[in-house]
């Protein structure tokens, strides 16, 4: 079952993608594989409303080169890739999981514009040339490790550049502070964090499990 924006109804949910882009075929068919082979993990993959609204951005931003902190199976990256001009770089742990999205970016025709490196992200990325920058940065992957792959990816995404931080409302809960699970004071820290950091503009979308949107100011 694909994630819903917020605490949305179905049905609102529904009528949102249904009078939106939707996904298409492709899309759809990874979803469901993910769901029946993943199970409660499949949770992780972002909504066909944020998919939409992450290739417009990639899109209207004139984005050529991107990277992906959390790669899973290949959804958030497949929306991306189609809204760039260029290559995406994206990073991750799991060969179970990307070899899904590796199956799934050939069927997309994105195969020869994606490069997965598989291993701990903070590894890759202090791993690249030091001139190496890019113009979209999506966060998705362990959220004790936000506030470490921002710092990396700030000063590599060029000026007026985006990046985007994923989960950071954790089910719409963030503020409840009876909340203490270690992942949404990750998330509490990441979302301080980005609050005070002077290189940037941000605003948090509801949508999805909360989507923080950031431009790298010139």
């Amino acid at each position: 079952m694909a994630r819903r924006s917020g605490r949305l109804s179905p049905e609102l949910h529904d009528y949102i993608v249904a009078h939106g882009t939707g996904p298409d075929a492709l899309l759809r068919e990874l979803a469901a594989e993910t769901a029946e082979r993943f199970g409660d993990s499949a949770g992780m993959q972002i909504g066909p409303e944020q998919g939409t609204f992450m290739t417009l951005l990639a899109r209207v931003s004139g984005a050529r080169d991107a990277v992906e902190i959390g790669t899973f199976t290949g959804y958030s990256s497949i929306c991306l890739a189609r809204g760039v001009q260029g290559r995406m770089l994206c990073c991750d742990v799991s060969e179970e999981w990307t070899s899904v999205a590796r199956r799934y970016w050939e069927r997309a025709g994105l195969s020869d514009r994606i490069d997965l490196r598989l291993g701990p992200a903070l590894e890759t990325l202090r791993a690249l040339p030091g001139d190496t920058r890019f113009d979209l940065a999506f966060i998705d992957a362990d959220k004790s490790g936000y506030v470490g792959y921002w710092e990396e990816l700030v000063p590599r995404v060029r000026p007026g550049g985006v990046l985007l931080a994923d989960n950071t409302l954790w089910s719409y809960e963030v503020a409840d502070e009876s909340r203490q699970d270690e992942a949404v004071r990750a998330i509490r820290v990441f979302n301080d964090h980005a609050a005070r950091d002077a290189r940037v503009e941000l605003v948090i979308l509801p949508i999805g499990d909360g989507l923080t949107m950031a431009r790298k100011l010139d």
